[in-house]
């Protein structure tokens, strides 16, 4: 008789919220039931355990210590786009599909909600998905022509005034060429999957995920032409924080990492080498997400004319 290896589910929570904690207790048991291993990261394993240590399924194991990344099948991630966020750092060089449950407000990356958790697993223990590849920044800091830092960003990578009180002198370049200089609050550059998020608050455009290219959003600009540049995506982005004035900027990524920039580095954008997979239990359109996600007035549509 053949024997299979046993499935492994990775489960990712946000642990400060009791909503979040009482739905990663829900999906452990879910799995547990179903003869599917659980897999918690290392820090939110203890803190379940210490929380309500007879609710954590003993077949329980911990990712990085008991397993690595590649051995887990799907990710379940509960929470809002901050977790999401986190887990896929967790899992984007292994390639495992994320399917994010939202527990937040508006959850863009989410594909379901809290009322419809048991559905979600139920379809993720059948496999019943579709996965989605969307396209990621690589990000190189350079100084004095030497790299020293490089990061990669699924949403954005935002280049910011360190101090509150001055702007930064910034030099906007795509393939080599300058294009513009300014005093600005920062730049940012984005993916069409953070098209609605920190892009779209600075007032950039919302690109579908579907489209390959990349974005570049001034923050605050003093310029009369500063305006949103998407450009496709084997193009080269870059920021250069003028030297001359000495102001020193910083460097965010997806709101998770961060790099202080001091005056005359360069930031440099590319399509990422590796893409985040999500999970998708829906086919509806785009534009069906951005109406129910930003809850968008379509009173008085009668849909399309009839021939």
């Amino acid at each position: 008789m053949t024997e299979f290896p046993k499935r492994r589910i990775l489960v990712v929570s946000h642990v400060a919220r009791e909503d979040a904690i009482e739905a990663a207790m829900t999906v452990l048991q879910l799995l547990d039931d179903a003869g599917v291993t659980p897999v918690l990261e290392p820090a939110t394993y203890r803190e379940l355990l210490r929380l309500d240590r007879n609710r954590v399924p003993r077949t329980t194991i911990s990712l990085g210590e008991d397993l690595a990344a590649h051995e887990v099948e799907i990710a379940i991630v509960l929470g809002g786009d901050g977790t999401i966020l986190r887990a896929a750092e967790i899992v984007r060089e292994a390639g495992v599909p994320i399917l994010g449950v939202n527990l937040g407000h508006v959850g863009f990356l989410a594909e379901s909600e809290r009322d419809l958790l048991a559905d979600a697993v139920g379809r993720a223990l059948d496999r019943d998905y579709q996965v989605e590849e969307r396209m990621t920044l690589d990000v190189r800091v350079t100084l004095g022509g030497e790299t020293v830092y490089e990061t990669w960003a699924l949403n954005e990578a935002s280049i910011e005034k360190a101090s509150r009180e001055r702007m930064l002198e910034l030099v906007l370049e795509v393939d080599g060429q300058p294009l513009l200089s300014f005093g600005a609050d920062g730049a940012i550059f984005s993916t069409p999957t953070g098209s609605t998020a920190y892009s779209f608050s600075a007032g950039g455009p919302i690109v579908w995920p579907t489209v390959e290219a990349l974005l570049l959003v001034p923050i605050s600009a003093h310029a009369l032409f500063a305006r949103p540049i998407v450009v496709g995506p084997s193009s080269t982005l870059a920021v250069e924080i003028v030297p001359r004035t000495g102001t020193p900027g910083v460097l965010w990524c997806d709101g998770r990492r961060t790099y202080d920039l001091t005056a005359g580095s360069r930031v440099t954008a590319t399509r990422g080498g590796a893409p985040i997979r999500l999970a998708r239990l829906h086919s509806a359109p785009f534009s069906k997400r951005l109406v129910e996600k930003f809850q968008l007035p379509t009173s008085g549509w009668r849909g399309p004319a009839r021939a």
